[in-house]
C-alpha cells in the first residue's frame, strides 16, 4: 500500500451536513476498498482565488490515507462522476 493525499471541493449549494454525509462517504468507500484513512481534515467552506464553473466558494476538505494504486483510480473515477464535487486531486506526498 501506498500513501496518498486527496483534496476535494464540494459545492458551496450543500448543506453543511449534506457535506459531512459526502465526505463521510469518501472514507466509507476508502474503507471498503481496503485502504487506510489515517487523517480526515474539513477546512470548511473557503473563497476560491478564481471562479471555477461559475462558483467563488466551495468546501474543502484534505484526506490522508494508504491505499493500493487500483483503489486510488478507482476512487478519481468515482469523484469525477460526483456532480457534487467541483475539483479534486490525488497526489503522492514526498515521503
Amino acid at each position: 500500500m501506498r500513501s496518498y493525499e486527496l483534496m476535494t471541493i464540494h459545492r458551496p449549494e450543500l448543506a453543511e451536513d449534506e457535506m459531512r454525509s459526502k465526505v463521510s462517504a469518501v472514507e466509507k468507500f476508502l474503507g471498503e476498498q481496503g485502504a487506510t484513512v489515517s487523517t480526515t481534515d474539513v477546512w470548511g467552506k473557503r473563497r476560491f482565488a478564481y471562479e471555477i464553473d461559475h462558483l467563488n466558494e466551495g468546501y474543502y476538505t484534505v484526506f490522508n490515507f494508504l491505499a493500493d494504486p487500483g483503489t486510488v483510480a478507482e476512487l478519481d473515477r468515482m469523484l469525477s462522476l460526483a456532480d457534487e464535487v467541483v475539483r479534486h486531486k490525488i497526489f503522492r506526498p514526498e515521503s
